[in-house]
C-alpha cells in the first residue's frame, strides 16, 4: 500500500511539473491568425474580423532604418504585436539591433524567450553566461548566428571598424527585457547596499545612476 501511495505521489508531482513547464511558454494558437486590433492595446487584444484582414497585416516595414542610438553606441527597434499586429498569438517577435563602432549592447536577459542573433553586417563579440557563471563568447561575423538560451545573461559589442547590424528573433510574443546596469543603478536600490556590493563611492554611484537611468 505504501509503495502504491509513493507511486501516485511521484506521478502527481510529475504532472504538476510538466504542466508548469508547458504553461511557462506562449500558448499554442487556436486560429490560423489573430491580427490584433491596435485600439485594444492590452495584454490580450481583440482579433480583427477575418473579412477585414489583408496581406498588409502580415508585412512590416519599420526596420528599414536603425532606431535611436544610446550613449553606448547601440540602437534597437523592437518588433512585437504592439507595432506589428499580424504577430499576435504567433508566439514570436524580433528586433533590429545596430552598433556604432565600439558600440555595445549591455548585459541583459529575456525572461520569457530564447533568442537567435543573426549578423547582417559587421563583426560582433557576442556571448552569454550560464547559471554556473561559465561564459560562452566569440566574435561572430556576417552570416553567422548565435543562440542565447532563455533567461541567461548575454551581451554584444562591435569589434569591427565599421557599424554592425544584427537581427534578433525570439520564440515569444512578449520576451521581456531587463538590462542589468539599468536594473541595478536605475531602479532606486539603496545607495548603501550598492556601496557594499561594488565597493563604489557615493560619487561613483551617482555617476552610474545618471548614466543608466531609465529613458
Amino acid at each position: 500500500m505504501q509503495t502504491m501511495i509513493q507511486k501516485i505521489t511521484l506521478f502527481l508531482a510529475f504532472v504538476l511539473l510538466h504542466n508548469h513547464v508547458v504553461f511557462a511558454s506562449d500558448p499554442d494558437p487556436v486560429l490560423d491568425y489573430c491580427v490584433a486590433i491596435k485600439e485594444s492595446a492590452t495584454s490580450n487584444p481583440s482579433c480583427k474580423n477575418s473579412s477585414a484582414v489583408t496581406v498588409e497585416d502580415f508585412i512590416f516595414s519599420g526596420i528599414k532604418t536603425p532606431g535611436n542610438y544610446r550613449q553606448t553606441g547601440f540602437a534597437s527597434v523592437a518588433v512585437n504585436s504592439n507595432v506589428f499586429p499580424g504577430l499576435n498569438t504567433l508566439g514570436m517577435s524580433f528586433v533590429r539591433a545596430d552598433f556604432d563602432v565600439d558600440g555595445i549592447n549591455v548585459p541583459h536577459f529575456h525572461p520569457r524567450a530564447t533568442e537567435t542573433a543573426f549578423v547582417l553586417e559587421g563583426r560582433i563579440y557576442s556571448g552569454f553566461i550560464d547559471t554556473s557563471n561559465r561564459i560562452f563568447a566569440k566574435v561572430i561575423e556576417k552570416g553567422e548566428v548565435m543562440v542565447f538560451p532563455r533567461g541567461v545573461v548575454h551581451f554584444q559589442m562591435n569589434v569591427g571598424d565599421k557599424p554592425a547590424t544584427i537581427l534578433g528573433s525570439f520564440d515569444s510574443q512578449n520576451p521581456g527585457l531587463q538590462r542589468l546596469p539599468t536594473a541595478i543603478f536605475g531602479s532606486g536600490i539603496k545607495e548603501e547596499l550598492l556601496e557594499k556590493v561594488f565597493g563604489l563611492s557615493t560619487k561613483d554611484i551617482a555617476k552610474l545612476r545618471k548614466r543608466f537611468a531609465p529613458h
